[in-house]
């Protein structure tokens, strides 16, 4: 029996991805003359900087000054995300839970101060019962480490908690601790291959909660 619902947040809950690869596909053009591809670098999405960098230097060299071309996309994304807002149905989907007393938890690969600025901003840093990212444990996604924290914090089984991802490492990491995983891809994340899913839907307004999680305890 699911007890518990366990959020990404970049990407699932804010796409926040859409406007970061808008930025850095601006500030790595002005700066290189070089296109950054959406399918290369939908790949990063979800773990630490390492991989990203890795990917800057394989499509224009080494010669790549990552950590300026951060800074400067970082600028451009605070001037492109005015006003945050929630996609569809994630309101809907956490008052529900709340409705049907399901814990709900939040694991992430970014900063806590990050996440909870977003969460705090849009009103909904109460929902959450647990919130772990990055500056909670010593491996991020694709690790597993990030949802083996959370279970054991929510004080629960794999077997009792479903996870909604957005990213290849977010999925990867929540079927490595053993935990069923609903994709729930945005505008950058759509088109990757995902495999080994439990479940898909395009958008949380497709469908509500209580019906899939429904359907996922039909399908295990």
């Amino acid at each position: 029996m699911i007890k518990a619902v366990i959020f990404d947040f970049d990407g699932l809950l804010v796409d926040t991805e859409t406007i970061w690869y808008e930025a850095f596909r601006e500030v790595f053009y002005e700066r290189y003359q070089v296109d950054l591809d959406l399918a290369g670098y939908s790949e990063c999405i979800g773990t630490g900087n390492d991989v990203l960098y890795s990917y800057f230097r394989k499509i224009a060299g080494d010669a790549v000054e990552c950590e300026l071309l951060e800074e400067l996309a970082a600028a451009r994304y605070t001037s492109m995300m005015r006003a945050p807002v929630l996609r569809e149905g994630v309101k809907e989907y956490l008052e529900e839970a709340k409705q049907y007393n399901l814990k709900i938890a939040l694991a992430s690969s970014s900063s806590k101060q990050w996440v909870q600025s977003y969460l705090e901003q849009l009103n909904i840093i109460d929902y959450f019962e647990v919130i772990n990212t990055k500056d909670d444990v010593k491996n991020i996604k694709p690790d597993p480490e990030l949802y083996i924290k959370t279970l054991r914090d929510l004080d629960l089984t794999s077997k009792e908690t479903v996870v909604f991802e957005d990213s290849l490492n977010g999925l990867s990491a929540a079927k490595q601790a053993g935990i069923r995983c609903i994709i729930v891809p945005n505008a950058v994340t759509k088109n990757l291959k995902f495999e080994d899913f439990d479940e898909r839907i395009e958008s949380m307004s497709q469908i509500s909660l209580s019906s899939l999680l429904k359907k996922i305890e039909r399908i295990t």
